[in-house]
């Protein structure tokens, strides 16, 4: 499910050509609802994921071990979102 997320092509390059200082990423103790707040990008990751916003006060780590999922690929995800250039739309031309 995180592969697509992950297999951003030309955004995925350019995350990891322009990457954020390390005291800017997402981390495993950082709380859903801050990151919700800081990069309002990460929602709909947060969804896909199925986060519930009753984990909103809740450490990504401890929601994502709570949903089965593997904490790297998590923030992988957060903040492959949070930090790449946003998508251009079609409504733009």
């Amino acid at each position: 499910m995180l592969a697509g997320f992950l297999a951003g092509g030309v955004h995925a390059l350019y995350f990891y050509a322009t990457m954020p200082r390390f005291d800017q990423l997402i981390r495993r103790d950082t709380i859903v609802r801050d990151v919700k707040q800081i990069h309002p990008a990460t929602v709909p990751i947060f969804e896909a994921l199925r986060f519930h916003s009753s984990c909103d006060d809740c450490s990504i780590e401890t929601v994502a071990r709570k949903n089965g999922l593997a904490v790297q690929d998590v923030l992988d995800s957060l903040n492959q979102a949070a930090f790449s250039p946003p998508k251009d739309s079609d409504d733009a031309r």
